[in-house]
Order: structure tokens, then sequence, then C-alpha cells
């Protein structure tokens, strides 16, 4: 039986201190994405090729518009935002930068509330340090974990290392492919481990300078570099990052490409926000 004043298994409630610390987030970090040069966009909460971000329909909570097309609830901005901005908007507006306020929706019940930003055209460490500073504004400083996506694709795809063992990071079974550089690669820790990339095939070392390269312009202290993490959602294909603490995930980004059009963005996940300035009880 499920009684009146139940909620579903994943959805959000905010009242009271809790409601005042989203709105606060909310409209602080709106605030200074304006300053930054941002400009606002709410997109609609239906979609008709959210499949196209993720590897499977799972994710996806689907129904079907008039004419019987399928829909479904937005579970990504990011390939939303920039087609609308670059398809839909076209000539109207010339801005690059655009930032959202909204939630998006899994299955089969799940609402999580982001700040998110796309650069058209942007740098990975805009949008990286875009992230660090809204976070830094919520005196919130996560670890701050650097990949790049091109790296796992190489090894499964060139160097035949199964992308499963790659995404459950099964160190055993990724070092048994007898490649000679494959256990360097697999203690890469931090940016001081990425050096004698002359060990490394020349596509390997290539991606491996990108991270170096970027790792040693980001401001932040708390970090680590990740050559083997891997992303699931589709569009990215360079570097990406994300932050966290312990089992709570903040932010991601990173770089990726959408019907031809390149671009940086990022994502905080205002629910882990909140969570994290009630816990620490700075929200009076």
């Amino acid at each position: 039986m499920i009684f009146e004043h139940e909620i579903p298994s994943g959805s959000q409630l905010y009242f009271g201190e809790s409601a005042r610390v989203k709105r606060s987030i909310e409209s602080g970090s709106a605030l200074l994405l304006e300053k930054q040069g941002y400009q606002e966009i709410a997109t609609p909460l239906f979609s008709y090729h959210q499949h196209e971000s993720f590897g499977s329909k799972k994710p996806l909570v689907r129904l079907n518009d008039a004419s019987n097309h399928e829909v479904s609830l937005r579970a990504d901005s990011t390939a939303d935002v920039v087609r609308i901005v670059t398809k839909r908007l076209g000539r109207s507006s010339a801005a690059k930068k655009w930032f959202y306020v909204q939630p998006i929706f899994t299955f089969p019940t799940t609402e999580q509330y982001q700040i998110g930003a796309e650069l058209i055209g942007g740098s990975f460490e805009e949008a990286c340090q875009m992230s660090i500073s809204l976070l830094s504004h919520q005196r919130i400083t996560p670890l701050l974990q650097i990949a790049n996506i091109a790296i796992p694709k190489l090894l499964h795809e060139k160097y035949g290392i199964s992308l499963e063992a790659i995404k459950s990071m099964h160190i055993e079974t990724i070092t048994a492919s007898g490649l000679a550089w494959i256990e360097k690669l697999v203690t890469i820790q931090s940016l001081g481990d990425i050096n004698d990339l002359y060990l490394f095939p020349e596509d390997i070392a290539h991606e491996l300078k990108k991270i170096q390269e970027v790792a040693g312009r980001i401001d932040y202290q708390n970090s680590v570099v990740s050559p083997l993490y891997y992303a699931s959602m589709r569009y990215y294909d360079s570097l990406l990052f994300r932050m966290f603490e312990e089992n709570r995930l903040y932010a991601t980004g990173g770089i990726y490409g959408i019907d031809e059009v390149r671009a940086a963005g990022f994502a905080i996940y205002t629910d882990a926000c909140v969570e994290k300035i009630i816990q620490k009880g700075e929200h009076a």
C-alpha cells in the first residue's frame, strides 16, 4: 500500500532549511556565471534524442507524443543545450557560453538537480576552473580527478583490453594483457607520475601529454590524474574530469563533440552540495 504522503524512491524533497540552501546555491551560482559572461537557458522537460547520449535506453523514462513518436524525460541537458543553441537559436544569438539550473530524470523515478554549463568552442581548463570556483564559493573542496577518455578507448580498440575490465577497474585483467608498458600506465596517479612518455606507444603518449599539460595549468591543489577512468556519456571523446569526496559526486565535465560541434561543459550536482552544506552546519 502506498500512502498519500509517500514520494517515489529517488525523488527529491526540499523544505525549510534545505530548500533555502538549495535556492542559495542556485541563485549564487547563477550570479557568478552571469558575471563570467554566461547566459541562462532552460530546455524542455521532454526530448526526442536523449537516447543518443547513452549506451542504452535503460536510463530513460520514455513515453510518446501526440503523433506516437517516442520522447523521453530529460536525462541529460548537454546534448539538448548544444543542439538548441546551434540549430534552433542560430543567428538570433551569438552567445557561446550558456548555463542552466534544472533537474534531470532517469528510470525509474530518480531526479537530480544540476547547475550546468556548455561552452561552445570552449576549453577544458575553463570548464574545470569554473566548476572549482562554483564549489569553492560553497566552501566545498573535493578531490579533482583529471582523465582522458581517449586512452581507455585506445586500450580497447587498438590493444584488445576489455572495456568492461576498464570500466570496473579490474587491474588484474588489464595488466594480464602482456603489454610491456601497461603496468606503468596503471600506476599513474599524479602529475609527477606522467614522465618518461617515450616508454609508451606514440598514440598513448600523445593522450597522456594532454593530461600533463592541462593538469599543470589547473589552479587546484587537491587533484589526481587517472588515465584509465572511463565515462559513460557517448559524446565525451577527450579530456574529462570529476570532483568527488568519499562516495559523493559533486561535479563532472569535459570536452565533447555533438553533431560536429566541439565544446566543453560541466555539471554541478546540487543535491550533493545541499547535503554537504547541511552536514557541515554552514547553512545557518
